[in-house]
């Protein structure tokens, strides 16, 4: 059966969970988890891999080990496609909507120092600052982990200082719950926006890449 969109009952799911997210809950409504969200997720990805490449979809689970909230369940099912290890294309569900994005996400120390020696150059810092702003004139947010300061090494002047100070970069789009979301509307609008960020994630696959540091 093909993408028909996601039903009432995936966001249903979800409010319900943000109010209690216990084991309990989810004990309880796995089956409309696993009919309302994962099934459409998976469906939605099988359409979008014939142009984008294989989607992975993230557990339900959080990894609670390190973290002050210790609440079992993520209040969201996302999906990913990896052009590199981190750098990809990305969509989410949530009770919020959809959300779609693209860029890199986590870095290493090898992959910061590349990208700000990319950004530094005009040679490849200039076309990022295009593609950049042609993400934010589309509607799309510039997001990703951000120093405060200007970082070591560079000038608060720098023509580039804003993009130099990111630490991950990814450009998103959200949209709210909407009649819409119910049809395969939300497959054109995930292939307009992932091919719009194609140049982003383009531009970090060769000029970042993913780490060469040995895994911890």
């Amino acid at each position: 059966m093909g993408f028909t969109g996601f039903p009432d009952e995936a966001f249903l799911f979800y409010e319900g969970l943000e109010a209690d997210n216990s084991k309990t809950y989810f004990a309880q409504h796995k089956r409309l988890y696993e009919e309302a969200v994962r099934a459409p997720m998976l469906a939605l990805a099988d359409e979008l891999a014939a142009e984008f490449g294989a989607a992975h979809l993230f557990r339900p689970y959080r990894d609670v080990r390190f973290a002050k909230d210790k609440s079992p369940y993520k209040t969201h099912q996302g999906a990913f496609v990896d052009a590199m290890p981190g750098i990809g294309l990305y969509v989410e569900l949530s009770a919020s909507g959809l959300f779609t994005a693209g860029g890199i996400y986590s870095t290493a120390s090898d992959q910061v120092a590349r990208y700000r020696a990319a950004v530094d150059e005009d040679l490849s810092g200039k076309p990022l600052e295009s593609i950049v702003g042609s993400l934010e004139a589309e509607g799309f947010e510039i997001l990703g982990e951000r120093l405060k300061t200007r970082p070591r090494g560079f000038d608060e002047d720098h023509p580039r200082i804003e993009l130099l100070r990111h630490k991950s970069l990814f450009a998103g789009m959200r949209f709210e719950p909407a009649e819409w979301v119910h049809t395969a509307e939300v497959r054109r609008r995930v292939e307009r926006t992932w091919r719009s960020a194609g140049p982003l994630v383009e531009w970090l696959c060769t000029h970042v890449r993913g780490s060469e540091l040995p895994r911890r």
